[in-house]
């Protein structure tokens, strides 16, 4: 039994089955006991594209700086990354931008993190370039701004919604006669922007707040913001509630506060929100093409070369990157802009 649980079958019993956008946030937020505060587990639970290949941060690092350049040079440009983890790609990133004349000295580091246990990771591993380290979006400073995040929307708390014969339910979690966590489902209105004929929806509240929040910073200055993760690109996902622990995948109920919780993102979803937001779109396309266009196969080559002995084990590790029936067509890129703003690089 984990500390939360029994929090978790106290809240069910005074208040009923919860949402299971609720039993998320609890365990990957609870400040106590939740994943994030006290048991994240980047390396061991999951690994992520920054962690595989350093040619990833490298790629992004160099995609950041052609899109300051498209965006006159501002003097001080903010690099923002939502979900660090170990501060690996950032690091990478910012290596890699030190070629482009001006972008270093323009540019300020701010990392997006609520884990305390990794911002402090972050804070030693990135100290050099004094990064800026604020728990959400709405507390970064204003200004011109390349937000870049990988598996960041994966972890938004998910709404899932079932439809049969009586309509739609949301579906929640509650107790069995055992005192388990156990799912069932609650009568709900149509869930908003149902696609004709689904039987199965999963909806991310803090999408919207999400779009709203760049096209408030998106009409007060420059900016771009990219989104690399895993999900469909055309359509909405059904039931892909998953939990990870030691490298496999759990039982989601089953360890509330130790195990990485994840869902699909709605490409399709975001998409819509953001164009009615009056926001450009570019993508989703996958992340093997995004990352080939922005010349993968060069910069491969080159780390290569420089690994001597160690070059095929460092080129498959990042072979995994653009490999269809790896990450490569799994995992997603999708930009959003200023509606007045121009193509990014990779699209």
């Amino acid at each position: 039994m984990t500390p939360l649980l029994e929090r978790i079958r106290d809240l069910i019993r005074m208040e009923g089955p919860i949402p299971v956008s609720v039993f998320m946030t609890l365990c990957l937020h609870d400040p106590e006991h939740g994943y994030y505060a006290s048991n994240p587990g980047i390396g061991r639970d999951f690994q992520t594209a920054p962690e595989i290949s350093q040619v990833f941060g490298e790629l992004l690092g160099l995609w950041a700086a052609h899109e300051w350049i498209g965006m006159g040079s501002p003097e001080t440009i903010f690099l923002v990354e939502p979900g660090p983890g170990r501060g690996v790609m950032m690091d990478d990133m910012l290596r890699a931008a030190k070629v482009a004349p001006g972008f270093i000295d323009a540019l300020r580091p701010v990392l997006i993190e609520a884990s305390p246990v990794l911002a402090g990771v972050q804070a030693q591993k990135l100290a050099s370039y004094n990064p800026i380290g604020v728990r959400q979006l709405s507390a970064a400073p204003d200004g011109p701004f390349i937000l870049i995040a990988n598996e960041f929307l994966d972890c938004l708390p998910i709404r899932q919604y079932v439809r049969d014969e009586t309509g739609w339910a949301e579906r929640c979690i509650g107790l069995s006669t055992t005192g388990d966590l156990t799912f069932g489902r609650s009568p709900s209105p149509d869930p908003p922007d149902a696609p004709d004929g689904a039987d199965q929806l999963e909806r991310a509240p803090g999408m919207a707040g999400l779009i709203s929040e760049l096209s408030e910073r998106f009409a007060r200055g420059p900016g771009r913001a990219l989104f690399i993760d895993y999900g469909p690109p055309a359509y909405s996902p059904g039931d892909t509630l998953r939990a990870y622990r030691d490298g496999r995948q759990a039982d989601p109920l089953s360890e509330p506060g130790r195990c990485d919780l994840t869902a699909d993102v709605d490409f399709s979803h975001l998409a819509r929100l953001a164009e009615a937001a009056g926001l450009r779109v570019d993508g989703p396309t996958s992340q093997g093409d995004f990352l080939l266009r922005l010349g993968f196969a060069e910069r491969c080559a080159r780390l290569s070369a420089r690994a001597g002995a160690r070059a095929d084990p460092v080129q498959r590790a990042a072979m995994r990157l653009v490999d269809p029936l790896d990450m490569g067509s799994r995992f997603q890129a999708i930009c959003l802009s200023p509606g007045s703003a121009g193509a990014p690089a990779g699209f």
